[in-house]
């Protein structure tokens, strides 16, 4: 049977089969994953975003995990059945930006496998710098639609709008760069067939759709999301460090860039005229082009975690295999190319499947140590044992298990966290005292279900704590002022000495003076775990 008629089936079994893999599976607590679960839990409870919390983003970030945890409650595995069903959408979309494009069948499924594996696999959270990215490719996958003809174009053309405003409104570096690429692709259009109605369409849905999701909070502190008057406030732009990062690293950007432009130079050789005049070539060579130029800003723009940008290198394969293919001699639309093709793609990105077949080929091999000033050290000098962790805070996920807390379910924490986590649910005040009134400056942000304690609702609340981010001096001061009034009856804080005001420090300055510190234990951070969560307690007067 002709794989042309396969492979389309093919690549849905694989978006959905590979989403659906952290279903069966239990996770350690991810970092940073605190400020998914309060954002999608105050939308839960009905709070309304800029009135009952501030925050430096739109909030479409938290609409997909707030509508799951309507659906299947406000519990942390939540998080990953929303992230399933995000990665399954990308998928899609990535798919039907190809399929509008025209992109034979063999080279498709190529890049529909490759970006599972090497964007979607392993996010199994939700995480804005990832969302943002999502609606902007079913923003692309429509304006392609409309782009090549599809019935009821303009439709597509609306859709397109509407989706790059939410990509800005999850996240502004991304959302606004997918704006760009849009209007570049429709300009070319424009310019192409002497057409500028469809500019200003796509324009206005934009501007409408962002009005209409706007307007309704302008009677609140809606300024919190460009960090309006929150002073001091620095730019993430910077053209120095733009190029710095592009030049000094980004080996694949610029590898995939020279590629690009070496296939395309026969190509051009025929004349510039000759070459635009191809509409589909050079739609496909603007997006390409486009996608790199975005993953080339975005990853110094958002640099958190570091593959923030990864989503690159399926458009950028797809396409090289599609000029690739112009020029080999050989059947490049038989099962021979398939198999070829899908094994080089798991060849090179084996590594994000390895990790879980390798503990079924043995264990590591253990070896005798011997113990010199505190530190455990292998007799045997080898490349697993050459390098000595000197961090004896590290808790190995051997040591982990799930608290017996319903919004923990299938969550891992070390084990010294669940044990403050039940000597903190053992203590008086939460057992016997009801309107709790507690700060939870700290990742566990779950123990508001718990405690349970009313989150603070108000439009100058931030919705997470990191300075210069997400909280100001302005915030800080109102903390430090409550906690100086002894307002809280308890409060936790989260001292992580290596992230700089990760949690502000200034606010622990006021614990220590003000209030007394009644337990401390380890934060659920790996792999690097030198952080503590500390219980402070109201004095009484």
């Amino acid at each position: 049977m002709s794989p042309n008629r396969i492979l389309p089936a093919a690549e849905i079994f694989i978006i959905i089969a590979l989403a659906c893999v952290p279903l069966f599976a239990t996770f350690p607590y991810r970092l940073n994953i605190f400020l998914s679960w309060e954002g999608a839990y105050r939308l839960y409870l009905g709070q309304v975003p800029y009135r009952d919390f501030g925050m430096p983003l739109g909030y479409m970030y938290w609409v997909i995990p707030a509508i799951f945890f309507k659906i299947f409650g406000p519990q942390m595995i939540t998080l990953v059945k929303a992230q399933v069903f995000i990665n399954i959408i990308g998928g899609l979309a990535f798919r039907s930006i190809f399929k509008s494009l025209g992109v034979q069948p063999v080279l498709r499924f190529t890049g529909v496998l490759l970006f599972c594996l090497s964007y979607s696999f392993f996010n199994f959270w939700p995480w804005y710098n990832h969302t943002v990215i999502i609606y902007e490719l079913i923003a692309i996958a429509f304006l392609f639609k409309y782009l090549m003809g599809a019935r009821q174009r303009l439709i597509y053309l609306v859709l397109a709008g509407v989706f790059v405003f939410f990509s800005f409104f999850t996240k502004q570096d991304g959302g606004g760069l997918a704006f760009v690429l849009c209007i570049v692709l429709l300009l070319y259009e424009a310019l192409n067939g002497r057409r500028w109605m469809p500019v200003l369409i796509f324009t206005a849905s934009v501007i409408v759709t962002g009005l209409i999701m706007i307007l309704p909070f302008t009677k609140y502190n809606f300024g919190y999301w460009f960090n309006h008057g929150q002073p001091p406030h620095a730019s993430r732009i910077s053209v120095t460090d733009i190029l710095s990062e592009f030049l000094s690293a980004s080996f694949w950007l610029k590898f995939y860039l020279f590629i690009v432009v070496l296939l395309l130079l026969p190509k051009l050789s025929n004349g510039w005229k000759k070459f635009i005049a191809d509409r589909k070539q050079t739609l496909f060579v603007l997006l390409v082009l486009g996608v790199i130029a975005e993953a080339a800003i975005f990853q110094v723009t958002s640099y958190v975690p570091v593959d923030n940008n990864i989503f690159f290198h399926s458009f950028a394969i797809v396409f090289i295999l599609y000029l690739l293919f112009q020029y080999l001699p050989v059947k490049t639309d038989g099962w021979k190319m398939v198999f070829i093709c899908t094994a080089g793609i798991m060849l090179w990105w084996s590594q994000v499947y390895w990790k879980y077949f390798e503990r079924f080929f043995g264990q590591q091999k253990s070896y005798a140590s011997m113990t010199y000033e505190g530190y455990q050290y292998a007799n045997e000098v080898n490349r697993h044992t050459y390098l000595i962790d000197l961090d004896t805070t590290d808790i190995p996920l051997n040591q982990w298990r799930v608290p017996n807390l319903n919004s923990f379910h299938k969550i891992l924490l070390p084990n010294p966290t669940v044990d403050g986590i039940e000597r903190l649910m053992n203590l008086d005040i939460v057992k016997e005292k009801k309107g709790l009134k507690v700060l939870n400056m700290t990742e566990l942000t779950p123990l508001a279900a718990e405690i349970p304690f009313d989150l603070e609702a108000n439009s100058n609340y931030p919705l997470w704590y990191h300075k210069g981010v997400g909280i100001f001096d302005k915030e800080i001061d109102t903390f430090c002022n409550r906690i100086n009034r002894n307002y809280y009856d308890l409060v936790l804080y989260e001292y992580i000495p290596y992230l700089n005001n990760f949690y502000p420090y200034k606010v622990r300055s006021c614990l220590e003076q003000h209030y007394s510190k009644i337990d401390s234990f380890p934060a659920p951070r790996k792999p690097t775990p030198h952080a503590w969560v500390e219980v402070y307690r109201r004095v009484q007067r």
